[in-house]
């Protein structure tokens, strides 16, 4: 019997069809990449990309030349662009305003093949400190509201260039899922006082049945309304509602999370394309009046990261509805992905 499950984060419906329930080996997965003939993103390759913004180097070398082990630089052909002013303006019915926000690249490592889920913890902690720091940064600019990091891994996930990267996108608007998130944290909170997302975690570590990892610090499981098979949700077990104020230490147990994580699902589905989203707090400097109206944002909201892998399409149903039809039980798909053996 199939259900209806509601998640009360994103306030949708999602169908679980339970009696279609495909396993791993069941959906065909094809990861293509861009051709590497060249790689803008490769050591000795600096200058094919704009200066760089930030980087991380173990030694001595100097700015836009090898010797890093991460890099930031400014997007090419960026979304948002960093010069003006917002400039609100209605046309008719309509509104409208310029482009104004950041776009930047993330280039976890010199190693053009290296997949994430392959990094070393200590690696992978400076790409997680270097995202804390572009956060602080670009938040220092009132005129952006949100910041958004995500990564994309494969062709059909949208990536275009092979070379391991996330992105940061800087906006003057809430996007319309993190508002829709905020809002709903916000009620519940006036409600009942605590933390929305606190109380979803303590209740997935209670049943176990949907839990994947959990270090005792950050918890990784399949939502209860999982949009897509084998969603996950990353996040720390203890509140926190911005990302910005991660420590160095806990940077280390989220590397080991999102290692372990990432290697359950890239062993169980044949290295599936993916999105991975981290949803982090506005920007409390902005002067938006939807953060006037909610005083006590930092008790009600908790940072996380979203993981979908690119396992089905949506078609007239999902589109005309907004409503996700999910052939993996999260159930199901915590299971397969507990039971994967990680490497010694």
């Amino acid at each position: 019997m199939p259900e209806l499950r509601h998640d009360p984060i994103q306030r949708q419906w999602v169908i679980i069809a339970s009696e279609r329930a495909r396993r791993p080996s069941e959906f065909e997965v094809t990861v293509t990449q861009q051709s590497a003939e060249f790689c803008p993103f490769c050591p000795c390759n600096e200058d094919k990309t704009p200066p760089e913004i930030l980087a991380v180097r173990d030694g001595y070398s100097a700015p836009n030349s090898p010797g890093w082990s991460v890099r930031v630089v400014a997007n090419k052909y960026p979304a948002l662009r960093i010069e003006g002013d917002v400039d609100r303006s209605a046309e008719g019915l309509y509104d409208r305003m310029n482009g104004i926000g950041a776009h930047e690249i993330v280039i976890e490592t010199p190693d053009h093949s290296r997949h994430m889920a392959d990094l070393p913890p200590a690696h992978l902690a400076k790409v997680l400190r270097t995202f804390r720091e572009r956060l602080v940064d670009l938040m220092r600019d009132i005129r952006f509201l949100y910041v958004v990091v995500f990564r994309n891994y494969g062709e059909s996930a949208g990536a275009t260039l092979a070379h391991p990267h996330s992105q940061l996108i800087a906006m003057p608007i809430l996007p319309r899922v993190v508002e829709i998130e905020l809002r709903s944290a916000r009620d519940h909170y006036h409600h009942r006082e605590r933390c929305l997302f606190c109380d979803v975690i303590r209740q997935e570590l209670d049943a176990g049945t949907r839990v994947v990892v959990d270090n005792g610090r950050f918890v990784a499981f399949a939502p209860y309304a999982s949009r897509s098979p084998f969603e996950l949700f990353l996040a720390p077990v203890q509140h926190q509602h911005d990302y910005c104020q991660i420590t160095d230490d806990d940077t280390e147990l989220l590397a080991q999370t999102l290692i372990e994580t990432l290697y359950r699902m890239r062993a169980a589905l044949n290295d599936p394309p993916f999105n991975l989203m981290m949803h982090i707090a506005p920007n409390l400097k902005s002067r938006s009046i939807w953060l006037q109206d909610f005083p006590y944002l930092a008790d009600a909201y908790h940072w996380h990261i979203e993981i979908i892998p690119r396992l089905t399409k949506s078609a007239g149903f999902e589109w005309g509805t907004g409503f996700h039809i999910n052939p993996t039980p999260p159930e199901l798909a915590a299971d397969y992905l507990r039971r994967i053996s990680l490497p010694a």
